[in-house]
């Protein structure tokens, strides 16, 4: 299975984001061969070359250099034994968190707890083209024998939606929501969606929404009844792949939309996504959560950028010009930030693009309003991290703390999160609280739905005995 953004191959998924200043990098080999020792490469390198479906196996790259943006996650096997994203296989991968480094592992198809095999799913951001269209044909039927009128009883009486239904929930909230275009000082760009989320005009949207107009673009939004403002990027967070931006002589009468509690969602709620899919703004569709928690990689095609999310699952048609929107719960609280979607195929109203096939993912929303509240206060977000170096490795027996760190660097930060937690090189993670790790992708997931000075109980096996350690998350802030 292949993944698309606006008809192109999508480049290598991510990896976290970068370490703390005073953590060392370098570079590290790609592409190891079964039998052989992985090798630690820094995640906060550029994105490696990847295998598309039309490459030949085992392509590499040279190894990456410390600077941002991080490098793709290797090849994973999808969940339930089939392929995901096979545009996104090749070297890379994650640290856990921010400032915590990765072990390449070597090719390797791996059985573990349950006989399931650990996945990341590598997904297409869902912005949109400038100028999306749709195409239509006009049926226009010849009738030699006349034509005939039907006429209608119009007493019916007065259409009533009470609350909670579909369309007094979209009533409410399609006010709230805008379209965003944004576009770079040579005229590329793009669109997508976002939402009011205060008085003094902020809106919430995805980082690769407004990534083209960050260094002196152009951006605009438009509401559902046709005002149109120039905006401006009050703060974007790469990583988390959420941005904040602030209309200029926003009216006085916004409605923020009411956020929920993505924590207390459930599988089988029913959702409700509103954005601009292929240009056709104040678009609504419905579905339900169709699973939670789901390790997923995404970019927004230019080879650079990358994020990396815990996502919420919806079955809810979305599409490119999606991205940014909000994805309500059947009271109308966002409780995500649409961004991406799993795709087979291009297509889509002759645009090349692909198209929705029942995968979206949206980033949840207390993760979302964190970063978004650290970028009005500050304009820089804010990460988490536990300072050590894990495996990639094709396993579900969980995350792995590498023999060897970057370069030959500590494995574990010294005086880091996990050195002062008591973690050593070897050691396997296999929950973080009550949740159960299965890999090293899953345990970046899982960290970055938590915020710096948050205090977890990680569960980890060494020497064929488990044990328990409290550890307290560090932080890192900027996204360079």
């Amino acid at each position: 299975m292949s993944t698309e953004n606006e008809g192109t191959a999508v480049p290598p998924a991510p990896s976290a984001p970068p370490p703390p200043a005073d953590a060392p990098a370098a570079s590290a080999p790609q592409g190891a061969h079964p039998g052989s020792a992985p090798a630690a490469a820094d995640p906060y390198g550029p994105p490696a070359a990847q295998a598309y479906p039309d490459a030949g196996a085992g392509e590499s790259s040279s190894a990456p250099d410390p600077s941002w943006p991080p490098p793709p996650p290797p090849s994973t096997p999808a969940y339930g034994g089939a392929g995901h994203g096979a545009a996104g296989q090749g070297g890379g991968g994650w640290g856990a968190g921010w400032g915590t480094t990765h072990q390449q592992p070597a090719p390797k198809n791996g059985r573990g707890r349950g006989g399931l095999v650990a996945a990341v799913l590598v997904a297409a951001l869902v912005a949109g083209g400038l100028g999306g269209g749709l195409g239509y044909t006009l049926a226009r039927e010849n009738d030699s024998g006349g034509s005939t009128t039907v006429s209608s009883s119009t007493s019916g009486g007065n259409v009533k939606r009470d609350p909670g239904t579909v369309a007094a929930v979209a009533a409410a909230a399609l006010p709230s929501t805008v379209t965003i275009e944004a576009a770079s000082s040579s005229g590329e760009g793009g669109t997508g969606t976002g939402f009011v989320f205060d008085k003094q005009g902020h809106i919430v949207t995805n980082n690769h929404v407004v990534a083209d107009a960050v260094d002196g673009g152009n951006l605009s939004a438009t509401f559902p009844d046709g005002k149109k403002y120039e905006a401006e990027v009050v703060g974007n967070a790469q990583g988390y792949d959420v941005a904040v931006i602030k209309l200029k002589n926003a009216p006085s009468d916004l409605k923020p939309l009411t956020l929920g509690n993505s924590d207390d969602v459930a599988v089988g709620d029913s959702t409700i996504a509103i954005g601009a899919p292929f240009g056709l703004s104040n678009t609504v569709t419905t579905g339900i959560i169709s699973a939670k928690n789901r390790p997923v990689a995404s970019s927004d095609g230019t080879g650079s950028k990358a994020s990396y999310m815990s996502a919420l699952q919806t079955d809810a048609s979305i599409n490119p010009g999606n991205s940014g929107g909000p994805l309500l719960d059947a009271q109308g609280n966002v409780i995500g930030i649409n961004s991406a979607i799993q795709s087979t195929s291009n297509g889509g109203f002759g645009t090349g693009q692909a198209g929705s096939i029942g995968l979206g993912f949206a980033i949840p929303i207390n993760q979302a309003k964190y970063v978004a509240q650290e970028l009005i206060r500050t304009g820089k977000p804010v990460y988490a991290k536990i300072g050590a170096s894990v495996s990639l490795e094709d396993t579900t027996n969980g995350a792995k703390i590498t023999e060897q760190g970057v370069g030959g660097t500590e494995p574990v930060d010294p005086g880091g999160p996990a050195d002062k937690a008591g973690l050593k090189p070897g050691d396997v993670i296999t929950k973080l609280d009550d949740r159960v790790i299965d890999s090293g992708p899953t345990l970046i997931g899982e960290i970055w739905t938590h915020k710096p000075g948050d205090e977890v109980t990680l569960t980890y096996e060494r020497g064929g005995k488990e044990h328990t350690t409290e550890l307290t998350l560090g932080s890192r802030v900027g996204d360079s």
